[in-house]
């Protein structure tokens, strides 16, 4: 899961950070609104934490933004506006929960799984496809047939929990730059998305699991099967 952090405030913003990768979650920061607004509506993130005192635009000119162009992405607004007509007014702007600040950090890691089950009607613990099981909170890989577990690196596990969760489309290469990196994709070369599908399959293939990733040529990958294997 990759988690867009819109917040001001750098010293909090980078503590939020820290925070979340020890949860393993990839996390980027914007610290103004109009910054925030941009990478919000590129729509690599599964979840947005965000401020509304902001420089340039505040939070709820964004949210209002983000649900004017159809954008579904979920949003915990965390910020120090704490009457009850603050906490309307962001919910009825298309916020998902909202938290106050000061804020204890396992109420926001709940509120984060508690949005992930509602978004993806899964049990948030384990994804799974096929004979495969992937851990979200050791990023441990299994395969059901064969006992066999590996560990994955924050990168092949942000790029498997993506192939699954998007099962049966076509993933490009951009879509997984943009996903695994985030704002620094632009700086990556080409064929990263290729180095870490290849770190990937080898360690599919090392669980024993029928589970294949497969390249279409200039377009992208997907999931199959291979039964025969």
């Amino acid at each position: 899961m990759r988690i867009l952090i819109i917040e001001d405030e750098y010293p909090l913003a980078d503590a939020i950070q820290e925070i979340l990768k020890r949860n393993n979650y990839a996390a980027d920061i914007e610290t103004n609104g109009e910054d925030g607004l941009n990478a919000a509506l590129t729509n690599i993130y599964d979840l947005i934490i965000l401020d509304l005192m902001l420089p340039q635009r505040d939070g709820l000119n964004i949210l209002k933004e983000l649900r004017k162009n159809h954008q579904t992405t979920p949003v915990i607004i965390l910020t120090a506006k704490a009457t009850t007509d603050d906490i309307i007014k962001g919910l009825d702007y298309g916020a998902d929960d909202y938290l106050t600040k000061p804020f204890a950090t396992k109420e926001l890691l709940a509120r984060i799984r508690a949005i992930s089950r509602r978004k993806d009607k899964i049990i948030i613990d384990n994804l799974k496809y096929e004979d495969i099981e992937l851990n979200k909170y050791n990023r441990e890989l299994s395969c059901i047939t064969t006992n066999k577990k590996i560990k994955l690196s924050e990168k092949e596990f942000l790029l498997l929990e993506y192939l699954i969760n998007n099962q049966k489309i076509i993933i490009t290469k951009e879509q997984i730059l943009d996903k695994l990196w985030g704002k620094e994709s632009l700086e990556l070369e080409y064929n990263n998305a290729e180095v870490y599908v290849s770190f990937l399959r080898k360690k599919i293939n090392f669980i024993g699991s029928s589970v294949k990733i497969k390249a279409l040529r200039n377009y992208g990958y997907i999931l199959e099967v291979n039964y025969d294997s």
